[in-house]
Parts: C-alpha cells; sequence; structure tokens
C-alpha cells in the first residue's frame, strides 16, 4: 500500500510540472511623433542630393544590345550615341517594304497607263462607261496602295532609327543597369542620366510642419560630406500627399549656387524657420492621448525596441487649453517623443507593445 501511495504523489506531481505558463500578452498602440508650435524655430530634416532633371533613357523598340558606348560617369554631349541594338531584323523589314513599294508603284504606273488608254477608247465610243470606272477605280486602288505602303516604309525606317539611343543634351550617366547582348524591351532603362548643373534636395517633412511650408519659402542646405559649407535654397515643390506611414510629406528645394563638390545621392541636411517671436512654443495633442489619475494627468511615450515592438513609458505632463487641435501640454515633453494615441488605458509604466502603423492625429 505504502508503494501505491508513493506512486501516486509521484503521478500527481508530475502532472502540476507540465502545466503551461500563461501567455504573455502584448497590447498594441499607436502613436504620433510631436514637434512644437509657435515661436520663432529653426528645424532641420535630413534629405538627399538629386540632379534637377534625372532620366532614365530606353529604346522604343524591342532588340539584343550590340554596343554600349558609354560608362557611369560619363559626360555625354546632346545627340551623342549611348547605346546600339542590334538592327539586321529592322534592316530586313525595311528593305522587304522597299520590295513591296517597288512592286506597288509598278502595278500603279500599269493601272494610270491602262485607265488613259479606256479613257481614249471611250471618247472613240470603244469601250462601255461601265469599262472606264473599273479602270479609274485600279487606278486609285493601286495609287492608294502605293501611298499606304511608302507610311509603312516611313515606320520601318524610324525604327531602324530607333535601333540607336542617343542623349537628348549634355548629360552625366549615373547609371548604366544593363549589359552588351541582353535581351531588352522597348521602355526598359539602359541608362540613368542627371542632366543640368542645378541640384535639388528632396526631404521629408512632417505633417505638424507642411502648413507651414510653401512654394518659394527659403531654407539652406547642408551637406555631410562638404563640412562648414551651407547653401542658400527655395522651396520649389510641396507634396500634398502623406508618404511613408502617412506622418510625412514630400519637399523639394533648389539650390541657388552649385558647387562641383555636390553630387547626386549625397546625403543633406535641410533648415527651415517657422513661426514668429510673438507666439509661445506649445504642443497640441489629441484629448484621447492624455490620460488622468490620482497622480495627475499623464502620456506614455514609446521607445522603440526593434521591429514593430516597444516599451511605453509613462510621462507626468502639464496641460493648458483646449483647442479646436487638440489639447495644449505645456510641460512634460518634448520635440520628437512617439506619444502613444491610442490604447492609453490599458497600458502600465514600462510595459512591452506591439507598434502597428500610424493613421495619423
Amino acid at each position: 500500500m505504502l508503494g501505491w501511495g508513493l506512486l501516486a504523489l509521484l503521478l500527481l506531481s508530475c502532472n502540476g510540472s507540465e502545466k503551461a505558463e500563461p501567455q504573455k500578452v502584448i497590447r498594441p498602440v499607436r502613436y504620433i511623433q510631436i514637434f512644437s508650435t509657435g515661436g520663432r524655430q529653426v528645424r532641420t530634416f535630413s534629405g538627399t542630393a538629386q540632379a534637377g532633371v534625372e532620366s532614365k533613357l530606353s529604346f522604343k523598340v524591342n532588340g539584343t544590345i550590340q554596343r554600349l558606348r558609354v560608362k557611369v560617369g560619363d559626360s555625354v554631349k546632346s545627340g551623342q550615341l549611348i547605346a546600339e541594338l542590334d538592327p539586321t531584323d529592322y534592316q530586313i523589314k525595311m528593305q522587304e517594304t522597299e520590295a513591296s513599294l517597288a512592286r506597288a508603284e509598278a502595278e500603279a504606273r500599269n493601272a494610270t497607263a491602262n485607265f488613259k488608254r479606256m479613257r481614249a477608247l471611250y471618247e472613240n465610243k470603244n469601250v462601255s462607261r461601265t469599262d472606264l470606272d473599273s479602270a479609274r477605280a485600279a487606278a486609285d486602288s493601286s495609287q492608294a496602295t502605293v501611298r499606304s505602303i511608302n507610311k509603312q516604309l516611313e515606320l520601318a525606317r524610324r525604327q531602324l532609327g530607333y535601333t540607336r539611343l542617343k542623349a537628348p543634351t549634355r548629360c552625366t550617366v549615373a547609371s548604366v543597369p544593363v549589359e552588351v547582348n541582353e535581351n531588352v524591351t522597348a521602355g526598359q532603362a539602359i541608362v540613368r542620366v542627371t542632366c543640368g548643373s542645378q541640384i535639388e534636395v528632396s526631404t521629408a517633412i512632417p505633417e505638424v510642419f507642411i502648413a507651414d511650408i510653401q512654394e518659394g519659402s527659403p531654407a539652406t542646405v547642408a551637406f555631410d560630406s562638404i563640412p562648414r559649407a551651407s547653401f542658400p535654397a527655395v522651396v520649389t515643390e510641396v507634396g500634398v500627399a502623406a508618404t511613408g506611414l502617412a506622418t510625412t510629406f514630400p519637399v523639394i528645394v533648389k539650390l541657388k549656387r552649385t558647387d562641383p563638390r555636390i553630387r547626386p545621392g549625397m546625403a543633406a541636411s535641410t533648415t527651415f524657420e517657422f513661426g514668429s517671436t510673438t507666439e509661445r512654443p506649445r504642443f497640441v495633442l489629441p484629448l484621447h492621448a492624455i490620460g488622468e489619475d490620482r497622480q495627475g494627468q499623464f502620456v506614455f511615450i514609446v521607445k522603440p525596441q526593434g521591429a514593430k515592438r516597444g516599451v511605453v513609458r509613462r510621462r507626468t505632463v502639464k496641460t493648458g487649453k483646449l483647442t479646436a487641435a487638440g489639447l495644449e501640454v505645456i510641460d512634460g515633453i518634448k520635440d520628437g517623443d512617439l506619444v502613444v494615441t491610442a490604447g492609453v488605458k490599458r497600458l502600465q509604466d514600462d510595459q512591452e507593445v506591439k507598434v502597428l502603423p500610424t493613421k495619423g492625429k
């Protein structure tokens, strides 16, 4: 009996050890990146230099690349030959069309001569009106055939010419993504060129600032590779649709002066001035981003911890006036903070969360 009791105890202890631990729940949250508004502020955003005109040159016809006349870094002049396709198929097609045209012209001459004879015979009342009309119709048809084949020959010659790719203007070759003997299709990029000496910088502006940027607004650009140098610029394009995670808008600025050290693709920093000296800086958050308990008002700040993961930290805040855009926050947060906007009531300090794509404010 004692042996059976020990066995029962062992079985009970084994069953207890096999119980699975409860699975950890990682709550999803959404957030916005905040920046202060009002007051005179200087903000710098990262961007990339690009040529004022950048083009991908391609053939208008299919074929096999026979020659590549340029390489990366080459400067090309307007009309300079860049690449050639094997023209054999297009030469044969043109020759066939030329032969068809010669045959059609011979038939047209014969039909025209026959019509002239039939008209003379008709005037002498030796043939009927029906015979004359048939001869006239044959002559007109043969002339129409000649005109049609002439158009075909013109197209064949143009297609043969399309086997030679030339530079549209003075440019620099940025990349050559194809090789000799490679089959390419019409419209496929053969070389990418940058043209013109005017450099532009493309940058992404957060939504809180985009309303203050307009075409013609001044800016200053600096490059990491050119220390202790800044370049005046002006805004030329302002995006009307958000990019990325729907929080930034594309803006293009053009440099007012050029420098041979600046090349397309360089990392750049674009600086803007916002606001006025008469208005104090402030933060404005959506009402649902601010919680309140016995300890006071607070928000949760997301600290990223890898892809789609983060940890939230509670931050006590002091609020001000309620505006049409949200609740004014006077103290407790700073520029660049990632503030949770969805799921605030179920969060705790130092809790791990799953970060969802932002949908905006």
